[in-house]
């Protein structure tokens, strides 16, 4: 018991001590580095803005905004954020910013505001390895009013060696051959699809073939959880038909949801389960069941 009460002491004052002292830079990138990585893994946006930027828009994460809303990197509210909020001065009084209930969820957020915004879709043309270019392109889609902005990221990246970070995607990507990327087909349905390659991400496909994110999730019925690709996916580049034009029905020669089947087939998810009188699109229906494709 005595040990017990002396841990959970010591918790107690490393909470206390930890809510009173301030990060300096250098900590702020060992707690953080990891989740920057991630993001430019997935996102394909560099470690080393990400965090630039996350130091400077939350001073090192002591800032008020960090502290009480987990916001690393002073994103506002705007008409189409629906989560929690907290309201401070800034370019004027009293406004709305986006809060968190994690840091992480700031990062993610981070990632999803510069890949989702048509003003920063230039920014993906770059070379994730060009920080300099990356930290301009930021200033010119005005991400913040400081007309100094460009040059502080820069200096910071430079005098902590954050480059370093993007080392390990920048080493994948420059060995990649052309013919790694994927190609474009035709399915028998007539639609235009390709099937992933590794490292290939909803952004990248929809930026390679001219088409919206909206877009490419409405040509494609995945799951609304998956927001990751996985290599061997099918992705159509346009809308999917209505029917198969060359069956009738098929007989499944395996365990398979009318979700896959879709995708399999390139037929509308909706119509495929109003055709078959079917609630779910996720059921695995059995080995030999007939499905009718038209």
């Amino acid at each position: 018991m005595k040990a017990n009460f002396l841990f959970v002491l010591g918790l107690i004052f490393y909470s206390s001590l930890n809510a009173t002292s301030n990060l300096s830079r250098k900590e702020y990138v060992s707690i953080y580095e990891k989740i920057a990585i991630q993001q430019m893994n997935q996102y394909k946006i560099p470690a080393s803005i990400t965090i630039a930027q996350g130091i400077l828009e939350s001073g090192n994460g002591n800032s008020t905004l960090a502290k009480s809303g987990n916001n690393h990197f002073g994103i506002k509210c705007h008409t189409d954020w629906k989560g929690e909020k907290v309201y401070l001065d800034d370019d004027a009084k009293n406004e709305c910013f986006r809060s968190y209930s994690k840091v992480e969820d700031s990062y993610i957020d981070h990632s999803m505001f510069l890949t989702t915004r048509k003003r920063y879709e230039s920014l993906f043309l770059l070379s994730i390895a060009d920080y300099k270019a990356w930290s301009h392109g930021l200033k010119t889609a005005g991400y913040a009013t400081n007309p100094k902005y460009a040059e502080e990221l820069i200096k910071l990246i430079e005098e902590l060696e954050l480059y370093k970070l993007d080392g390990s995607l920048i080493a994948q990507i420059s060995t990649m051959q052309p013919a790694l990327f994927s190609v474009k087909k035709v399915h028998e349905n007539k639609v235009d699809y390709i099937v992933t390659k590794k490292g290939d991400s909803f952004y990248q496909i929809a930026k390679r073939f001219g088409l919206t994110l909206s877009q490419l999730h409405a040509y494609n019925d995945f799951n609304p959880e998956k927001d990751i690709l996985e290599e061997g996916d099918i992705v159509y580049l346009e809308p999917k038909r209505f029917h198969s034009r060359s069956k009738n029905l098929i007989v499944l020669d395996r365990s398979m949801s009318l979700r896959a089947l879709s995708q399999k087939e390139a037929v509308k998810l909706k119509k495929l389960m109003r055709k078959n009188q079917s609630s779910s699109p996720d059921e695995q229906l059995p080995k030999g069941e007939k499905v009718f494709l038209r």
